[in-house]
């Protein structure tokens, strides 16, 4: 059950109750897509630096250790030891994105494995078959993200597709939850709105799917090489036709500024690989802008990487001590760098609900965009 507690604006304070405890919204996910966050970051570590959620992925669990071995060891959350609320993407994006070869069909999608080439079928039934087995908390229905710049006839003929898989799955997961043995039997179901960058296709969607009554609805298809400003744009248009008793996902987004955009649009779920990946090469977010920890200048720098911050890097390790680890390779330098990123952003959450609640987002989304315009020292 979603709880909306207070609007500032469009910008949304919530709260989702799950079987596996509370969401705060908004809310960034970590991305732990083959259930560890890259950078040997353990599930310890993500309660140290409070994360709320966990996101893995569905087509990279099936290939790899598999679906039903992660069931045979009691599901997910206690495979990966996590007991707060997982999130599973459907595979979906991993299928267009990833795969080499494959046959788009009404029944799913024929493609090839990009570990061993060996062949593979998915549809709507399967990948709701794969994330029951994994036992996550939310479920995302299965949908092809067709390319940004797909022609819209295409476009149109795909969305009409996904929308028939989407009442597919819902029809799949209520069979699997009502299972005696299912793993989670109250699995949640998110659908997809997609669309590219047509806003008639996007609200047409959005308006046929809010009538299937699912427990969330997120916005797939952004953020893969469109503007920032079309992206906007497709949210103004989308977000007031889809339910506002649900929370709305924006996948796969993006970078702080994105975030703080997307909530005064009244966006309450946010993931991204950035701060882990951007992490690992030693760049680092903070209230003054991004900085490369590579740079010749940081190496007598005794500061923490932000000054104030309560991150496990920040308050034992100074700049120069993790610039020194990055250059000799050392994993203890990437890891640092990841647990800042990531506490910064769920830090930056934590803030954004605060001042929802205050009703200052405005002003606070304005003097934090320009903070990070500042390239601080």
């Amino acid at each position: 059950m979603y709880e909306l507690l207070k609007k500032d604006g469009e910008a949304r304070r919530g709260r989702l109750h799950t079987v596996h405890g509370v969401i705060e919204t908004p809310v960034f996910m970590n991305v732990g897509t083959v259930a560890a966050i890259k950078g040997a970051v353990s599930t310890d570590d993500l309660r140290q630096i409070g994360t709320q959620v966990e996101l893995s992925n569905t087509y990279h669990l099936h290939v790899r250790p598999g679906d039903k071995i992660v069931r045979q060891l009691g599901g997910l959350h206690k495979f990966m030891s996590w007991d707060r609320p997982i999130l599973t993407d459907s595979g979906g994006f991993q299928v267009f994105s990833l795969a080499g070869l494959r046959k788009i069909k009404e029944e799913g999608v024929y493609f090839q494995s990009h570990i061993d080439g060996h062949k593979i079928f998915m549809g709507p039934e399967e990948s709701m078959q794969i994330q029951s087995n994994l036992g996550s908390t939310i479920a995302m229905a299965f949908d092809e993200c067709p390319s940004s710049v797909a022609k819209k006839d295409y476009i149109e003929q795909s969305v009409a597709r996904t929308t028939r898989w989407l009442a597919r799955c819902k029809e799949e997961m209520e069979r699997l939850n009502s299972l005696s043995d299912t793993i989670n039997p109250h699995q949640l179901l998110f659908g997809i709105n997609q669309g590219g960058i047509y806003e008639d296709i996007r609200i047409r969607h959005a308006d046929e799917i809010r009538q299937m009554d699912l427990s969330g609805y997120a916005i797939g298809g952004l953020a893969v090489g469109e503007s920032h400003e079309d992206m906007y744009r497709i949210l103004d248009a989308v977000v007031p036709h889809l339910p506002q008793d649900k929370p709305i996902y924006l996948m796969g987004v993006g970078t702080p500024a994105n975030i703080l955009e997307a909530v005064d649009r009244g966006v309450d779920f946010f993931d991204c690989v950035y701060p882990s990946r951007n992490g690992r090469h030693g760049h680092v977010y903070t209230k003054q802008g991004k900085r490369n920890l590579f740079n010749a200048k940081y190496e007598l720098d005794d500061r923490p990487i932000e000054e104030g911050c309560g991150c496990p890097a920040c308050r034992s390790y100074s700049r120069a001590y993790i610039r020194h680890l990055l250059k000799a390779k050392e994993m203890l330098g990437m890891r640092l760098c990841v647990l800042h990123n990531l506490y910064f952003y769920n830090h930056l959450m934590e803030e954004i609900r605060e001042a929802i609640e205050q009703g200052t987002y405005k002003e606070f989304k304005k003097r934090t965009l320009e903070g990070m315009l500042s390239q601080g020292k």
